[in-house]
């Protein structure tokens, strides 16, 4: 049964949000492996509506038919969304390591990584890979080895790209980290923690959204999760009402803090990354924010991306479309499978040019993945590779460099690197607005030690 409350005015702004893109369902729908082949040309039928009142009844009616349409003969995964169905398909198996002398330098890394990772990406976030490779190359910076700067997007090279180069938030041009919803989020489950302790629930977070940011600070699937909490859903009908976007990658970016305060616990971070994706987004949606917890919780007591990405992976099902993808990439590394050969792989099996191939959670993890490994352990040659992939550049240089960061400490990232930072970082989060990031640090060390006082 749905939970539902009376509805807020403020949600019915956006209720064209899901009839808009109705095409988006039926991809989606198809790779949960539900059989839509008689109501396929009912949906397109009803997406070729104009917009209005009739449409989004209709609209409704989909839903409610996706909701019942039967699974597909013969289906290859098993994906439940439910933490007491993920964990049994899970390897797990990884024992508490405690964390070392090392770990606050580690924690520090790792915000600086997250944040210099963020705004390496964030100037080409949404450019294809067919401008980009050009640009880097035009700019001299083919490999990507360093922050491209608002001093080369002349007016003769930015008119030569579809992708709008100018006006954006270059390194060159920054008096501190910008606001970006990569560190927005990473913020507010600091501040989830701070308020309601480590035995938060989905509700918190949810709650938490509606309080910090207005509903226009939210994309995709969050956005979707927050108009459903206004009208008067709760977890986890928040992420299955009307969310087409229930795979895509905003849950992957949120999970970072979650793997921050429990350093050599992967188990713990993967369950409150569970608690914090569950909101949002289902299946591979959640499985995304689960690794990435994971994977940080096992760098902090680590020294190899091996071993972290080993450790994210044992804590998502081995059933799932995420898994089969992410193996891929490690079988591929581990048999000197080339990188070029992998990111094209990637490239391949995911459209770029399509919304749902750029910003679905398996695409990017892959990417994030396949970064990790063929960084070889270096902070600048990891984050650079993901960004010049394309994908959602921003959110795979954040992560990466989170990990990195984590794996490294803040002194094995780089001054180049962590310099136009200055040590700030701006956000869109109600009652922080500026902050000093070095004071995130110390109270993500404060929220890492309550794990073994």
């Amino acid at each position: 049964m749905r939970k539902k409350e009376t509805p807020a005015p403020e949600a019915t702004r956006d209720a064209g949000f899901y009839s808009h893109e109705l095409e988006l369902e039926l991809i989606q729908a198809r790779d949960e492996g539900t059989d839509l082949r008689e109501y396929e040309d009912l949906i397109r039928a009803v997406a070729a509506l104009p917009p209005g009142e009739i449409k989004e009844k209709f609209a409704d009616t989909v839903w409610e038919l996706i909701l019942s349409a039967r699974k597909i003969r013969g289906y290859a995964y098993k994906e439940p969304s439910d933490l007491g169905g993920i964990l049994p398909l899970c390897g797990g198996g990884y024992t508490d390591r405690a964390p070392d002398g090392t770990l606050k330098d580690r924690i520090r890394g790792a915000w600086y990584g997250r944040i210099a990772g963020c705004l390496l990406g964030k100037p080409l976030e949404g450019i294809k890979t067919d401008e980009l490779v050009p640009l880097l190359k035009e700019t001299g910076n083919w490999p990507l080895s360093r922050y491209p700067l608002n001093a080369e997007m002349t007016d003769g090279v930015a008119g030569k790209y579809r992708f709008r180069l100018q006006g954006k938030c270059f390194a060159d041009t920054i008096a501190c980290a910008p606001a970006d919803d990569d560190t927005n989020y990473t913020v507010m489950a600091q501040m989830i923690v701070e308020q309601y302790g480590r035995g938060f629930t989905p509700e918190n977070v949810i709650g938490s959204w509606v309080a910090l940011q207005p509903r226009n600070a939210y994309f995709t699937a969050e956005r979707a999760a927050y108009l459903n909490y206004l009208r008067g859903y709760r977890p986890p009908d928040t992420a299955t009402y009307r969310n087409h976007y229930r795979e895509w990658i905003g849950a992957q970016i949120r999970g970072d803090y979650y793997g921050y305060i429990n350093p050599g616990r992967p188990d713990l971070a993967a369950e409150m990354a569970w608690r914090d994706a569950s909101v949002s987004h289902v299946k591979n949606g959640i499985y995304g924010e689960m690794f990435v917890a994971a994977t940080l919780a096992r760098a902090a007591v680590s020294d190899g991306a091996r071993d972290a990405v080993l450790c994210g992976m044992s804590y998502i099902p081995k059933t799932s479309r995420l898994y089969d993808r992410l193996s891929y990439v490690l079988n591929a590394y581990r048999t000197g499978v080339p990188a070029e050969d992998v990111y094209a792989q990637i490239h391949r099996e995911f459209d770029e040019h399509t919304g749902y191939g750029w910003c679905h959670t398996i695409s990017n993890a892959m990417v994030v993945a396949a970064s990790l490994l063929y960084g070889g352990g270096d902070y600048g040659r990891s984050v650079c590779l993901a960004v010049q992939t394309g994908f959602d550049t921003d959110c795979n240089g954040a992560t990466v460099g989170s990990v990195l960061g984590m794996l490294l400490g803040f002194g094995g990232i780089g001054e180049a690197w962590t310099k136009p930072l200055n040590g700030t970082l701006e956000t869109s989060v109600v009652g922080v607005g500026t902050v000093g990031i070095d004071s995130l640090v110390e109270k993500t060390v404060a929220h890492a030690a309550a794990l073994r006082a």
